[in-house]
């Protein structure tokens, strides 16, 4: 569904992805694991069109999407919900999921409650300034808003950043939810031991190229990544 050919990167003379190639199959949790500096996020960033691809390719669906428009990797299906707490804090809860109908302004009801049935919280709170919401909230509300805009692939990036154990849980949780709705999800997460229960494959990312990608099970059951990433 989504692949990634060769793909490289850079920030000015800095490199930041060098041949990078990944698989992403439809219905899928993929997980993309390395630490702070790795490359994880500029990935993402490169799939949505945030950073440009300086070699290599990107397809989707068959279609070469490499040096597509924001806007328009967005209308094929796929959206990004980035690490932090990107929300309007000043715009009531509803209208900031509002903004996730930009592109398609059909069924907007039926998107809403669709949003509303993972997030029951969200509709309580609608007509609150989204800036009150708890940290938990505010990552809910993300996550409803990129549901606003009906994707096929969902890019999530640190969706545990800041929150609780228990708080994780249930965003996990939800998001297993949405995948078994046939959303695709490509994961980049810190937390590795809820990435690799979480997802079916995993690619692991050094200074900015993969150096070991398998089966969740299998990675969760290697020396190295244990030692690395798992605590032994």
């Amino acid at each position: 569904m989504l692949e990634l050919h060769d793909i490289s990167a850079r920030y000015g003379a800095i490199r930041a992805l060098e041949g990078v190639s990944l698989t992403v199959g439809a219905g899928q949790v993929v997980c993309l694991l390395g630490a702070n500096g790795a490359g994880k996020t500029t990935t993402l960033n490169c799939i949505s069109g945030v950073v440009p691809v300086s070699a290599g390719r990107i397809s989707f669906e068959g279609e070469d999407i490499t040096s597509l428009s924001i806007d328009k990797i967005v209308a094929r299906g796929i959206v990004q919900v980035p690490e932090g707490r990107e929300i309007f804090p000043e715009m009531t809860v509803s209208d900031n999921l509002l903004l996730g109908t930009w592109l398609k302004r059909n069924d907007t009801a039926d998107r809403f409650e669709r949003v509303y049935h993972y997030f029951p919280r969200l509709k309580e709170r609608a007509k609150q300034p989204a800036g009150t919401l708890s940290g938990g909230e505010q990552q809910m509300l993300m996550i409803g808003r990129a549901l606003m805009v009906q994707p096929k692939v969902l890019l999530m990036d640190e969706p545990s950043l800041g929150l609780s154990p228990v708080l994780i849980e249930q965003v996990f949780e939800i998001l297993a939810r949405i995948n078994q709705e046939r959303v695709t999800i490509l994961l980049v997460e810190q937390n590795a031991r809820v990435a690799l229960g979480a997802s079916r494959y995993g690619y692991v990312l050094e200074n900015g190229e993969i150096r070991l990608h398998g089966a969740s099970a299998d990675l969760s059951d290697n020396p190295d990544i244990r030692a690395a990433y798992l605590g032994g």
